[in-house]
């Protein structure tokens, strides 16, 4: 399991109950989390939240503020800054257990010594591509939501990072990549983090187990001669990271050779030690 854990904004305080304590810079939240099946413990710790999302019995859900909070504030991870704001769907705009992965995209970046062109698909507020950005990538982003896209543009002015080259594109993945085949674009690193269900802004359907592996086939005709990495990030319950495994073996490893590796990747818990499950990966890396 990958752990990020070189926070100092963000916290992970308890977890237990089918819930998660967070502490986002000066603010804390209590919002569910399916993972945590375990008892909760050192309930004192919880009565001092300023949010609680409450899930509703009819879908969706809401939150209940114990103190007035401001619309949006910002957390930092290393060189990086992000808007954080509670949203009426239980987000916050960022999903902290990314950092692991952006620190991996970050040094092999660095380390390529060359130029390298970056498509993120998925990018939802624009985390990695924020990180890829900032470790000197040429980066395209494309999200079906022009909400989070606008997202995304804050947090790159909030990172400095406006004479960087991003592309913010609003569009349905799948449909944007086999346009870029034809158009002859090509790409050093392809990052996605594609939901279990979704449309695109035309109302295309997707859904990851029957769409993901043409998804990456598609990909594969817009890497580069020497692609640096192919990396992808999953939350669909009951999805085995040996799945993306055996994915990008027989895609990335039979065309490219490289390495692959897969598996959880997870935030630490303050007050017990514990780990908290957040998602899968899978990578390809050349040699």
């Amino acid at each position: 399991m990958k752990i990020s854990n070189e926070w100092k904004d963000y916290e992970c305080i308890s977890a237990g109950n089918g819930e998660k304590l967070e502490r986002w810079g000066n603010v804390v939240l209590r919002r569910p989390d399916p993972q945590a099946m375990w008892p909760m413990e050192n309930n004192h710790l919880w009565k001092k939240a300023d949010a609680f999302y409450h899930r509703s019995s009819t879908g969706g859900g809401y939150w209940d503020f114990n103190k007035k909070l401001p619309d949006f504030w910002t957390v930092k991870y290393k060189d990086l800054t992000f808007k954080v704001s509670p949203t009426n769907f239980k987000h916050t705009g960022l999903f902290p257990e990314q950092a692991t992965n952006w620190d991996f995209s970050i040094n092999k970046i660095k380390s390529a010594n060359r130029p390298i062109k970056v498509l993120n698909l998925f990018a939802y507020t624009g985390g990695a591509t924020m990180a890829a950005a900032y470790a000197g990538a040429e980066v395209v982003q494309v999200d079906a939501s022009k909400g989070m896209t606008e997202w995304a543009k804050e947090n790159m002015k909030l990172c400095g990072l406006e004479d960087r080259k991003i592309r913010f594109i609003v569009d349905d993945c799948l449909k944007f990549v086999e346009r870029e085949a034809r158009r002859g674009n090509k790409y050093d690193v392809i990052i996605m983090d594609p939901p279990s269900y979704g449309r695109g802004p035309n109302g295309e359907m997707w859904k990851f187990e029957h769409n993901l592996y043409n998804l990456i086939q598609s990909c594969m005709k817009i890497l580069s001669d020497k692609p640096l990495f192919f990396l992808i990030n999953a939350y669909t319950t009951g999805i085995s990271s040996t799945v993306l495994l055996n994915i990008l073996k027989t895609t990335m490893e039979t065309k490219y050779n490289g390495k692959v590796e897969a598996g959880e990747i997870g935030l630490p818990i303050t007050d017990n030690n514990l780990v908290l499950p957040c998602g899968i990966y899978g990578r390809w890396e050349n040699d």
